[in-house]
């Protein structure tokens, strides 16, 4: 990449190419700018700067290909959102949230809306939730969640419901339910969790990942949720310990790890989740060590994994898996 980053997104856009935005660079230097890599030739360029510099925001693509970027924190957190036209390279500013947030998470639902859930905002941790609406460019308030939340997950589920796990860290879940706007508690995990992952499987079941409980231990444990009896099993335990890394499902159905903290250093590692035996196995390690990294699934199957923290500085390389 041009920059080197670390908190930042990246997206797979609908001609292939990936998305990357903002994040922190070397010498804390808060980022605006954005840039596309190329499969096709694998090479990367810069596009248009968003409007706003951020880290710990968020970025999805909706269902008319742009990509919608909300939150975060520069000089404070922010509520504005702001959309990237792969048309033109050009970001235009949309209408902003009611809270400003960041460590919150955006999942499109399959009406296009996009829901976003808790983070930290105006008052600390929050329960709130919005909906943007891509026709109007407006967000409207939604149900409040149960419990205030960040560094939590959100999936959204086969049967079109959303599914948001631990964070800050606790062991409660809860369901959205996009045609009532309401909020239900499901069963909890078996561990408290922040920091962790949540893969959406091909049998509809999650694979919730790692992440750090009370006391700074960070886990290599991993549990599934099973959206059909509300019930969380623990499955088997990752070879390695991690917070801040990345979960990829892959074409063959199968979960890719990568990187992250272990409580003593940043890994390089990588391994390998089976839902059929429900095992792990390691696979090649990445060449450099990341945490606040991104890994994106690219239309050829290969993962794409971009920047991040090495323990030292932030990365501007990037590698495929």
């Amino acid at each position: 990449m041009s920059v080197a980053r670390g908190w930042h997104t990246a997206s797979v856009l609908s001609n292939g190419k990936v998305l990357v935005t903002g994040g922190l660079g070397n010498v804390y230097i808060y980022l605006n700018s954005a840039e596309l890599y190329d499969p096709l030739t694998g090479a990367w360029a810069v596009t248009g700067n968003m409007t706003n510099s951020r880290r710990w925001h968020t970025s999805s693509l909706l269902s008319d290909g742009k990509v919608l970027v909300t939150g975060g924190y520069y000089a404070g957190g922010l509520n504005s959102a702001e959309l990237y036209d792969l048309s033109t390279g050009i970001w235009t500013a949309t209408g902003n949230m009611t809270n400003k947030r960041l460590y919150h998470t955006a999942s499109v639902l399959a009406n296009g809306k996009v829901l976003v859930t808790g983070g930290y905002g105006n008052t600390g941790y929050s329960n709130s939730a919005e909906l943007y609406d891509p026709s109007t460019g407006i967000w409207t308030t939604t149900g409040n969640m149960s419990n205030a939340r960040e560094y939590h997950t959100a999936s959204v589920l086969s049967n079109g419901k959303v599914l948001v796990t631990g964070g800050a860290p606790s062991n409660s879940a809860e369901l959205y339910d996009p045609s009532t706007g309401i909020w239900t508690t499901t069963g909890n995990m078996s561990n408290a969790r922040q920091w962790h992952t949540a893969s959406v499987l091909s049998n509809g079941k999650v694979l919730v990942t790692g992440g750090m409980e009370s006391g700074y231990t960070v886990l290599n444990s991993a549990e599934l949720y099973d959206p059909s009896t509300s019930i969380w099993t623990i499955t088997s335990d990752m070879t390695n310990a991690r917070e801040y890394h990345t979960a990829s499902v892959l074409s063959n159905g199968k979960v890719l790890v990568t990187g992250g903290w272990n409580g003593n250093g940043v890994l390089n590692s990588a391994e390998l989740y089976d839902p059929l035996t429900t095992t792990w196995t390691i696979t090649g390690n990445m060449t450099d060590t990341r945490e606040y990294h991104t890994a994106s699934v690219l239309s050829d199957g290969l993962v794409l994994v971009t920047g991040g923290f090495n323990g030292a500085s932030d990365l501007n390389s990037t590698e495929l898996y």
